[in-house]
């Protein structure tokens, strides 16, 4: 690679695993830029308890939509060129209704599937499959929804994401607890054991700032209440 992007040779690229090393390669740039993270704003299922669904936003999420451009302006230069992703999930979109930047929507950013267990409460989980509730508990990274995913899964599916981030400039994503988990463990480098364990709270920015050697990371809280939705690692026993 010579002048970064400016020239690239490739040569006997024979299997898989080099293909991929390509790919990761050719799509790094070193320009300066910033992946601003939130989750969508709170949503009715948040504030009853559900897992999953395609939820509506509370009336502290639409406070929350509201307040994004505002957000957004503080935290950027002016003029700085955006673009919004979001799921196709209708909490997402109403959370970016608000914002005038371009705007894409990717099934890959939806929410982790949970299966049969969609639209349950945790405790309702844990009384209708209890043996599912504590192989969670047990292995969260592995464990795979019936009929649904698995984190393990996600980082699969977030791939193609996460590589197109490496070759843009500045980006806002809108998203789901799940995936932006993903997304952290990639650019903090953080452990699978811990990545379904990242704290991502409602109504708060996260800001990504990639750099040779590590990434930058600034958290912005919206003075607007919110239900608290993390559970934290099962003690063993």
């Amino acid at each position: 690679m010579i002048n970064v992007r400016a020239r690239i040779v490739i040569n006997r690229v024979s299997n898989y695993l080099e293909s991929r090393i390509v790919f990761y390669l050719v799509n790094l740039h070193i320009k300066p830029r910033s992946i601003y993270i939130i989750r969508h704003g709170e949503s009715q299922h948040n504030v009853e308890g559900k897992i999953g669904g395609d939820a509506l936003l509370s009336a502290a999420g639409e406070q929350f939509s509201a307040a994004l451009p505002a957000l957004l302006k503080a935290h950027l230069q002016p003029d700085t060129p955006l673009t919004v992703w979001t799921s196709t999930l209708r909490r997402t979109i109403q959370t970016a209704s608000s914002l005038t930047y371009p705007r894409r929507s990717f099934k890959a950013l939806d929410e982790l599937d949970a299966g049969v267990c969609d639209g349950l409460t945790y405790d309702q989980i844990a009384y209708q499959y209890p043996e599912d509730f504590a192989a969670r508990d047990a292995d969260k990274y592995n464990y795979r929804y019936r009929g649904g995913e698995s984190y393990s899964d996600l980082v699969h599916r977030i791939e193609p994401v996460i590589m197109e981030l490496e070759c843009v400039e500045n980006i806002l994503i809108v998203s789901h607890q799940a995936i932006i988990r993903v997304i952290l463990a990639y650019f903090l480098d953080k452990k699978a054991e811990e990545m379904p364990y990242i704290q991502v709270p409602l109504h708060t920015l996260i800001k990504l700032t990639p750099k040779a050697y590590e990434c930058g990371y600034e958290i912005f809280t919206v003075p607007i209440p919110a239900v608290d939705t993390f559970r934290p690692k099962p003690s063993k026993q």
